[in-house]
């Protein structure tokens, strides 16, 4: 009686095509953007949990506890108030000068303290990275939420500072919130961004502060925006379209009643701080997502 050879299904396969046939996949594969978007959002509550821990923790060790989320932008605002205003003599050049100062300190801050928090946010957490699998942008997402909560902070001071210095309150102070989104959005893009990038260049953390204060000058945070117009035109026209400059103008739009302004346009104001938004929100998430598979690797 004659026998019939098994034939072994897998022979003459190759690795690639044995793994199709079994529904093996890499370890740690980057997934498609719009999978990619889905887990994000389903560890929405783990970056939530994760920002306010990490506010807690960042004043645990201080006798005032999270009292210094409004002492910090305070001291801040009376330094830069004594060089720029007193000594500088801005002050008599600006109305309402403490309060012009303290906008563009305080929403310049926001996106200083996120990026320089998120240029760490991979590189500073490499033992979580290794230990759990979960989608790495929630740690930098994290770190624009834990300064957006400190901002929050920072705008009951501010409003403080404004009503004391006699500003009236009207309808305009409404246009603060969507401004304050803008930038959340803008801040979140560039923190994804430069999260990758501190991922791959530790050194990076070094270098990031003397960029963000070069930045800063180019803001008009600290001195008049009237000042950029002795610029020469083209060289006025780049500034005008500096992210950070656009939100800190719409801040002190909504805000004081006289603040001089270097773009008149507050239709153009909106329209830059909206592009800037989405080509940053959307740029930093898909080029952070492109290293998805590197983190923590190496």
């Amino acid at each position: 009686m004659a026998t019939t050879a098994l034939v072994d299904p897998d022979t003459g396969l190759t690795q690639a095509q044995l793994a199709a046939r079994h529904g093996l996949r890499v370890a740690g594969e980057r997934p498609t953007l719009a999978e990619y978007s889905r887990r994000l959002w389903a560890y929405r509550h783990f970056i939530a949990a994760y920002a306010n821990a990490k506010l807690v923790a960042s004043y645990s060790n201080a006798k005032l506890g999270q009292l210094w989320q409004v002492l910090t932008p305070l001291t801040n605002a009376a330094v830069y108030y004594l060089i720029f205003g007193v000594v500088l003599a801005q002050n008599d050049s600006i109305p309402n000068f403490i309060a012009y100062l303290t906008t563009g300190l305080f929403i310049f801050n926001f996106t200083q303290s996120a990026v320089l928090a998120g240029t760490q946010s991979i590189s500073g957490n490499l033992g979580l990275i290794r230990a759990l699998h979960f989608p790495r942008a929630s740690l930098p997402l994290s770190t624009t939420i834990t300064q957006f909560q400190q901002l929050l902070a920072s705008m009951v001071v501010l409003i403080g500072i404004v009503l004391v210095t006699g500003e009236p309150i009207t309808w305009k102070w409404l246009m603060l919130v969507p401004a304050l989104l803008l930038q959340a959005v803008f801040n979140a893009g560039v923190v994804l961004l430069v999260a990758r990038m501190g991922s791959k260049a530790s050194d990076l953390k070094q270098v990031m502060p003397f960029l963000m204060r070069t930045w800063m000058y180019g803001s008009g945070v600290l001195y008049s925006v009237s000042l950029f117009e002795r610029l020469p035109g083209w060289a006025t026209t780049l500034v005008q379209y500096n992210p950070l400059l656009v939100y800190i103008e719409l801040a002190r739009y909504a805000l004081l009643d006289q603040a001089p302004l270097l773009n008149e346009s507050l239709t153009q104001l909106w329209l830059v701080g909206a592009g800037w938004a989405l080509v940053a929100g959307i740029g930093g998430f898909i080029y952070f997502w492109r290293g998805e598979q590197e983190y923590g690797r190496g």
